[in-house]
């Protein structure tokens, strides 16, 4: 069932597609949402609703969709296991789908010791795979898990999260393969900094022939600083870092100036990779950069229908 979003008229056009990320805020102000849906409007094809990243307790993803819809702007909301029983998540899915929202994207989610409320009870009644199999189906079929018929099934387009830097890296593609068998329409990855491992990420992709299954959007974060850098090297699961790009950021005269530098060369190498049919922007913190590294990259005007 097409869902009918930009994004997936993008994806479908064949044109390479740009997303980005908008974290809601720690407050009920809608007002950050709104400031930032008018300065991004226009500079990326759809835009993340982050869903208590990191477990830190923010605006609901859904609530933020509808703020930045009214502005003009396409959301991707994301929907994590973390604190939704499967009752939860179907009812979700269909109060997004009714509000408008097209875009879903599919995750476990970090786990509640990371955030603010450590002494809260994790629910992960279903991982990823499992949410995608059930959304899926309820798209389909309107067919609950439990057997129950939805008369009138959401809408949506599927999308799902992938570490190709994870250990053991051997598995990884067989993962994304998982996500595919379970509906995933498309895919966005972690950030990239170390080209050469995602390129072995991407043939093994391509050897299965899951790019002509699913649209992969590689990540990339632009870093202000030499100790972003090393900090994500050192302590973010899964990030790598090469030592050749901190030494760079911190021998940089501008290490803003070098973070923007180095996202837009990585964006055009991404842009000639077989197989990656976009990028998602992950400017956390720092999403008034979008707009100049999207302008720079060459990836003006975005495509309209």
């Amino acid at each position: 069932m097409k869902a009918g979003s930009n994004l997936e008229r993008v994806f479908e056009s064949g044109k390479f597609v740009v997303t980005a990320e908008i974290g809601p805020p720690q407050s009920a102000n809608p007002e950050p949402l709104v400031h930032h849906a008018k300065m991004l409007k226009g500079y990326a094809d759809a835009f993340n609703l982050t869903d208590n990243q990191t477990a830190v307790v923010r605006l609901s993803s859904i609530a933020s969709a509808a703020i930045v819809m009214r502005e003009g702007v396409e959301p991707v909301i994301q929907m994590t296991c973390r604190d939704r029983n499967r009752i939860a998540l179907q009812s979700d899915l269909l109060g997004a789908s009714a509000l408008g929202v097209r875009n879903v994207l599919c995750l476990t989610g970090d786990h509640q010791i990371f955030g603010n409320e450590k002494g809260a009870k994790s629910v992960f009644d279903f991982d990823s795979i499992s949410e995608l199999q059930v959304f899926d189906r309820l798209r389909r079929e309107g067919k609950q898990v439990g057997g129950g018929e939805i008369k009138d099934p959401p809408k949506v387009y599927l999308g799902c999260a992938e570490n190709p830097f994870a250990t053991p890296y051997e598995f990884r593609a067989s993962r994304l393969a998982k996500k595919v068998a379970a509906g995933a329409d498309f895919c966005q990855t972690q950030a990239i900094f170390d080209m050469d491992l995602f390129e072995k990420w991407m043939d093994e992709v391509r050897s299965r022939g899951l790019d002509k299954k699913i649209h992969i959007l590689a990540g990339v974060i632009p870093m202000k600083t030499a100790g972003a850098a090393r900090y994500m090297k050192n302590k973010v699961p899964g990030m790598i870092v090469p030592n050749h790009i901190i030494d760079r950021m911190k021998n940089a005269k501008d290490s803003k100036e070098e973070g923007i530098r180095l996202c837009v060369e990585q964006i055009e190498t991404l842009k000639k990779m077989k197989g990656v049919h976009g990028i998602h922007i992950m400017a956390v913190m720092w999403e008034d950069i979008v707009p100049r590294i999207v302008e720079e990259a060459g990836l003006l005007p975005r495509p309209t229908f």
